[in-house]
Order: structure tokens, then sequence, then C-alpha cells
């Protein structure tokens, strides 16, 4: 008879799920404020990064810039003072375990627990697998996926005590989707998303609904990251209007924020296809980028 009865209130949670969507998709979420809000990101000193951390002192958070780039992140943390934002800057390199402990506890000293983190720092080597060298492999899964674990290990439990805050994954439509040449970074992107779903489902079996998860999905970003890419089906997409729609995600709690939006009707679609017809529409979108095949530098 139990089961009976949580089938009949499953049914009628999607019914109210879907009319809920409807009902939100006509009328504008209500905005959150993040001024006071302490923010730590990573990958600050470039592209994604040092707009998202624009955006967050233009809202008056306080701001913690890392960067393994000593020059990108103190030009970031100078805009962003300018701004009228509290901000700190620190030179960190995610792929290393102990910086990021070390630095995390002179963040707590200094500045004080993080409500918001942005875990955007990556890197990508494009080449077919046999031309990527071993130690590039593992910078990638150190920077793209480790780093995420390590940085949330040393700040959620301050997090969890007050029930407030707010994990941001940077990962990508690589995460969904693989393209040649690039499967350490799609592999790590994979693992980006899984880790972002995983760690929403913990955080609602602890009962921590005051702490929200947002996931970044964007196509091709111009950052310069990957050298000339194009598509004929997808436009590359220019760096302030993904971080216009990660803020508009981070600020309304959106689960997952898809960029361009409409790639993850393409996604839903794709489940439903014959690999033929995968593999045809791969053809057609004909993406390309200047990736290491045979150990020589071609366009592919």
């Amino acid at each position: 008879m139990n089961i009976v009865l949580d089938l009949l209130l499953l049914l009628a949670t999607i019914i109210y799920s879907y009319l809920e969507a409807l009902v939100k998709f006509f009328i504008p979420r209500r905005r959150k404020s993040v001024a006071g809000e302490i923010v730590l990101i990573t990958g600050a000193g470039h592209g994604i990064g040092k707009l998202t951390a624009y955006e967050f002192a233009k809202r008056k958070s306080k701001l913690v810039l890392w960067d393994i780039n000593k020059h990108g992140v103190e030009e970031t943390a100078v805009q962003c003072r300018k701004l009228g934002a509290t901000t700190h800057a620190f030179v960190v390199d995610c792929s290393s375990r102990e910086e990021i402990y070390s630095s995390v506890n002179q963040v707590k000293k200094e500045v004080g627990d993080v409500t918001i983190i942005v875990n955007n720092a990556g890197t990508i080597y494009p080449a077919d697998l046999l031309s990527t060298k071993d130690e590039e492999i593992t910078k990638m899964f150190e920077v793209n996926i480790l780093a995420h674990f390590w940085i949330i290990k040393v700040l959620l439990p301050s997090m969890m005590k007050r029930n407030h805050g707010h994990v941001v994954t940077v990962a990508s439509v690589c995460g969904h989707r693989v393209i040649p040449y690039l499967i350490p970074y799609c592999s790590s992107k994979f693992a980006a998303v899984g880790f972002h779903r995983a760690l929403t489902s913990e955080l609602e079996a602890l009962g921590k609904n005051g702490i929200k998860t947002s996931c970044l999905c964007p196509f091709f970003v111009n950052t310069g990251f990957i050298k000339i890419p194009s598509t004929r089906l997808w436009l590359v997409l220019e760096t302030d209007a993904v971080v216009r729609s990660l803020i508009d995600g981070i600020l309304t709690n959106k689960k997952i924020i898809f960029v361009p939006s409409y790639i993850n009707l393409s996604l839903t679609l794709e489940r439903f296809l014959p690999e033929r017809a995968l593999a045809a529409i791969n053809h057609v979108q004909g993406t390309q980028l200047e990736a290491v095949v045979g150990h020589k530098t071609k366009m592919k």
C-alpha cells in the first residue's frame, strides 16, 4: 500500500514540477543579493574568471581572487577595487593540493569564511590522445576537477555549519558532448558535471538546502585557450555574454546554466537519436579547432 501512495505522490510531484517550470518560464525569477558575501573565484586573472569578479564587485561582494598568473590576478584585483569591492588577490596553482590547502588557511585568517565558491580555473591541451603528453593529461585532471574536491572539502564545513552558501562549478558543453582531439578535457569536464550533480544530491540528502549549487556549461568561448575554434551550427561565444548568463544563474539559484540555453534542447534530442544520425549531425556541425594531431599542429 505504501508503494502505491509513494507512486501517486511521485506522479503529483512530477505534474506540479512541470507546472511550476511553466509558470517560472513566463515570470522572472527573484534575484538574491550577494552584497557582503565572501566570494572565492579561481582562475580570476583571465577570461570568465576576470569578468565574473567584476560582476561580483559591482554587487558589493567581498572578493578573494586566485590565479597562477600573478600579473593577471593583480590586474583583476585593481579593477575590482576601483569598482568599490574589498579584494584580496592570491597566486595559487590549482593543480597543487598543498597550495590550495595553504591558501585556504590564509584566506580564513585574513578574510573570513568563504560563502560563494566559483571553481573556474581550467586548462586544456588540444591534441589527439596519442600526441597528448602524460603530464598534460594529469594537469587537466588536477586543475579541471581534482581542485574542486580539495577546495570544497576545506570550505564546505563552514557553509554547512550555517546552512548558507553557493558552490559554482564551471564545466563545459564538453561535459555532455564529446569532441575529437579533446579526450582528456572532455573526460575532466564530464567529471566536473558529475561532481556538481553528486554534490547537489548529497547536500539535499544532508538537509543543507541553504547551500545552493550551479554548473556553467557553455559552448566554445573566445578566451584564447582554444585557438581558432569554429563550427557550422553554433557561434563561438564572447566572454561577457557567458558571464552575464552565469551571474543571472547564480542570482536565481539555477542548477545548470547552458550557454546558449537552447543547447539543452539539442542535448535532450541527441539522447533519442541512433548512432548513425549522431554521426551525421557531427559531420554537418563541422567543429574545427587547432590541435596537435600526429605530433603536428593541424586545423581539425
